[in-house]
């Protein structure tokens, strides 16, 4: 890592150019004299030198490397250690076929509910910069898309990636808490706990959701389920004739079953019905699930201007040499 002490004095380095063209309006340098012709006739034929602009290279060259002397170089290590706040959390996001369906709203267009999902999560990711998450994507099967972790911008990056269709189509809801639960389980966090978010039933999977959920309260794990979409009929893409058009579907989730999870668990259930009451319940999830923050910071720098003077006097010692061999 480097830096300056005072990077003002850097601006000092844009006065160079200038005195360069000063220099250059200067003129020619002043002639010699000779006692005759011959002794000049007899210099000229000799091999010509452009000692001057050699030696003024030099100069400020020197110049250059004495104002980023003044201005402190440092090269240091700076090492932080985050102390996370105990608290681990699995994002479960279903990706299966019915989250494609266009009845939430993001910055005023509409989008399907993954999109939509992204973005909030996105949001409750970064607001917990000091928790490890982890996130499992599940449709017909989960899938670890990401372990537990606090390298959040590559967290984002990994959710970012979701899309339908990337699993093999169905709705595994007790399955992907199961994986989820396995993930956390030999975890030594003071509170552990997964959100579940899907739209659907529970049609695929060898593990039903409430035996699931036992699995989670034996080892204390929380599982705050949310059911996304609207009530009643919901507008789905299909393709007719070759082109996509939306056609009207009944919303079909379990609310029952995700209701009996989180209680079971020690958790809450939540229906998100549209993008703000999506975004209103992973506020609320993040306000009750609290963090403590620990940061220890440690910086230790080098000087590296003696370095800087030391070369400023060996191009100070060229040009004089320069100027005192300018003819052949």
């Amino acid at each position: 890592m480097m830096r300056f002490v005072y990077p003002q004095l850097l601006w000092l380095l844009a006065l160079l150019p200038l005195l360069l063209i000063l220099k250059g309006k200067r003129g020619a340098a002043p002639a010699l004299l000779f006692s005759s012709t011959t002794v000049a006739r007899t210099l000229a034929l000799g091999r010509k030198m452009n000692a001057g602009n050699v030696a003024l290279t030099f100069k400020l060259l020197a110049m250059a490397f004495l104002i980023a002397a003044l201005a402190r170089p440092q090269q240091g290590n700076t090492t932080t250690e985050i102390h996370a706040s105990g608290i681990d959390i699995l994002l479960a996001v279903d990706v299966s076929g019915s989250m494609e369906a266009m009845d939430f709203t993001l910055r005023g267009r509409s989008v399907n509910r993954l999109d939509a999902v992204k973005d909030v999560v996105a949001k409750f990711i970064e607001d917990r910069p000091n928790d490890r998450i982890g996130l499992v994507a599940f449709a017909g099967k989960p899938y670890l898309v990401s372990p537990l972790t606090l390298d959040h911008d590559w967290l984002l990056k990994r959710l970012d990636s979701l899309h339908i269709g990337m699993i093999e189509d169905g709705t595994a809801i007790g399955s992907a808490i199961g994986t989820s639960v396995n993930r956390l389980r030999d975890q030594e966090a003071t509170s552990r706990i997964v959100i579940l978010l899907t739209d659907g039933v529970n049609t695929s999977g060898r593990v039903p959701p409430l035996i699931a959920a036992e699995a989670a309260q034996a080892m204390q794990i929380k599982v705050y389920t949310i059911g996304a979409g609207t009530r009643g009929l919901a507008p789905y893409p299909v393709m007719q004739g070759g082109k996509r058009r939306l056609v009207k579907a009944q919303v079909d989730i379990d609310e029952e079953t995700l209701r009996k999870v989180a209680d079971k668990t020690g958790a809450l259930y939540f229906r998100a019905t549209d993008t703000n009451s999506l975004e209103e319940i992973y506020a609320e999830i993040n306000s009750m699930e609290t963090t403590i923050r620990t940061i220890k910071k440690f910086e230790n720098y080098r000087e590296l201007f003696p370095y800087l003077l030391a070369a400023v006097f060996v191009l100070l010692a060229t040009s004089f040499a320069v100027d005192r061999n300018r003819l052949p």
